[in-house]
C-alpha cells in the first residue's frame, strides 16, 4: 500500500513536470534565455528521473526468484544513482553552454524570463509537496525529489538573472546564473549518489550504529557475545544483518533467538535477519584449539 501511495505521488509530479517542461522550453527560444534554456534542460532530467524512478518502483514489485533471492528491490537504488549522475551530466551541458556566452553575452528577452520562471517555481514547488513526504525514507524518491528542489533553485536564479538584466541592461548575469546554477546541483547531487553507492556497496546504513546494535543484542536475556556482526541495507528502508551469537548454557536457543529478532525488529527495524547461535562451551573448545 505504501509503494503505491509513492507511484501515486510521483505520476503526479511527473504530470506537472511534462506539461510545464514543453511551455519552459518554447519559451527559452523565445527569450533567447540560456538560463531559462538550462532550466527547462534540469526539467526533463526531472522527466527522466521521475519516469526511471517509476520503473524501478515496478520492478521492485516483481517477486524474488531462484536467481534474484532478494528480488529486485535494489532496482530503486540503481535509479538513485542513474538519477544522481544524470545531474552531474547536465551539469556539464550548463558548464559549456553558459562558458559560450561569457565573451559575448546575447540580448534576452528580460521580461518574458521573469514570468516563465516564476511560474516554473511555481510548478516545482507543486511538485515538491507530492513528493516531501514519501521522499524522506525511500532513496529513489529522494533522487526524484532533489531533481525537482534543484529545479526550484533553478527558476530562482533564472528569476534573479531576469531582474538584473531587466533594471540594468547587463546579459552576462544570464550565462554566470546559470553557472551558479550548474553549481547547486552538482552540491545538491553529491549525496544522493554517495548514498547510493553506500547501498551498492553494502555499507553500514547510516542511521544504524553497528556498536549499538552489538551492545543491544548482548543485553537479550541469554546472549553472553556477538561477533562477526554485519548490518546491510537492500534498498531503502529494508535492512539484513547477520551475525554469531554466543549462548549461555542450558538456555533455550529458540527462545534466545526468538528475544534476538523481537529486539533487532522493535529497536531498529531490522527483520531480514541469519543468527547462529553458539553455545559457551563450544566457544571454550575453538579457543584452547581442540
Amino acid at each position: 500500500m505504501e509503494r503505491h501511495n509513492e507511484t501515486r505521488r510521483l505520476k503526479w509530479a511527473l504530470a506537472i513536470s511534462v506539461g510545464y517542461f514543453f511551455a519552459e522550453l518554447i519559451a527559452g527560444f523565445l527569450t533567447n534565455s540560456l538560463a531559462l534554456l538550462s532550466d527547462a534542460g534540469h526539467m526533463l532530467s526531472d522527466i527522466g528521473a521521475m519516469t526511471v524512478s517509476l520503473y524501478a518502483f515496478r520492478l521492485a514489485r516483481r517477486p524474488a526468484t531462484p536467481e534474484s533471492t532478494y528480488g529486485y528491490h535494489r532496482a530503486e537504488i540503481l535509479a538513485a544513482l542513474f538519477n544522481g549522475l544524470a545531474l552531474w551530466l547536465l551539469v556539464g551541458v550548463i558548464f559549456t553552454a553558459a562558458y559560450n556566452r561569457l565573451s559575448s553575452p546575447p540580448p534576452v528577452e528580460s521580461l518574458g524570463v521573469i514570468v516563465v520562471a516564476v511560474l516554473g517555481l511555481l510548478v516545482n514547488v507543486a511538485a515538491g509537496l507530492i513528493l516531501y513526504e514519501p521522499h524522506h525514507h525511500n532513496l529513489n524518491l529522494h533522487g526524484a525529489f532533489m531533481h525537482v528542489i534543484s529545479d526550484a533553485v533553478g527558476s530562482v536564479g533564472a528569476i534573479v538573472a531576469g531582474l538584473v538584466m531587466y533594471f540594468t541592461g547587463w546579459y552576462l548575469a544570464d550565462p554566470l546564473i546559470s553557472v551558479f546554477i550548474g553549481l547547486l546541483i552538482l552540491y545538491s547531487s553529491w549525496n544522493l549518489i554517495k548514498e547510493s553507492l553506500s547501498i551498492l556497496m553494502q555499507a553500514v546504513p547510516k542511521s544504524i550504529r553497528l556498536e549499538e546494535v552489538q551492545r543491544t543484542i548482548e543485553n537479550v536475556d541469554g546472549v553472553v557475545e556477538v561477533h562477526d556482526l554485519h548490518v546491510w541495507a537492500v534498498t531503502s528502508g529494508i535492512y539484513t544483518l547477520s551475525a554469531h551469537a554466543v549462548v549461555e548454557n542450558g538456555e533455550d536457543l529458540h527462545e534466545v533467538l526468538n528475544g534476538i529478532e523481537d529486539t533487532l525488529k522493535e529497536h531498529f527495524s531490522i527483520e531480514h535477519t541469519t543468527i547462529q547461535l553458539e553455545t559457551e562451551s563450544r566457544e571454550e573448545k575453538e579457543f584452547k584449539g581442540f
